[in-house]
């Protein structure tokens, strides 16, 4: 191995073995912090984002989402109305069925407890150029692949082992 692949293996691993681990131990504390200060579970700031991103959803496309069984989904729910972060509508498209989606209130909530990061993170990134961006977002998109492949892959392995 020359110089420069044993530099680019010690990068990889840096990365891979600490930065990223480091890192996701951080975001999960961080969401604790941010769940406490909202009055909710961790998997509720989870159902938070998940509405933000794909707009209400059914009880069951939420348990999937943030990986919760139908009853423990249906806790999380009452929760979040409780809360004032979500409310129950029907379903413009079959009126039987029941939608969850975000209050106005429990979005902006959400935002403002991350804008701090947000904030940061957006001062870490303007050392970076539009080339060296694309380049951390292709990693993270092509991370979120690899991440929930791995989910499907470990809870299809689940009882198997």
């Amino acid at each position: 191995m020359t110089n420069r692949q044993q530099a680019r293996q010690d990068l990889l691993d840096e990365l891979v073995k600490e930065a990223i681990p480091t890192y996701a131990i951080l975001v999960v504390r961080l969401n604790r912090v941010v769940a406490d200060r909202l009055g909710v579970a961790e998997t509720d700031v989870q159902c938070l984002h998940v509405l933000d991103r794909h707009g209400p959803a059914t009880p069951g496309v939420l348990a999937k989402h943030v990986n919760l069984t139908s009853g423990s989904a249906s806790r999380m729910i009452d929760r979040l109305v409780a809360a004032g972060c979500v409310r129950r509508v029907a379903d413009p498209g079959d009126r039987r069925r029941v939608l969850i989606e975000p209050t106005q209130e429990g979005l902006e909530r959400v935002r403002e407890a991350y804008a701090g990061l947000i904030a940061r993170t957006r001062e870490d990134l303007d050392a970076f150029g539009a080339d060296e961006i694309d380049a951390v977002l292709r990693f993270v998109r092509a991370a979120e692949h690899s991440t929930a492949a791995e989910i499907v892959r470990l809870q299809g392995s689940e009882g198997g082992e």
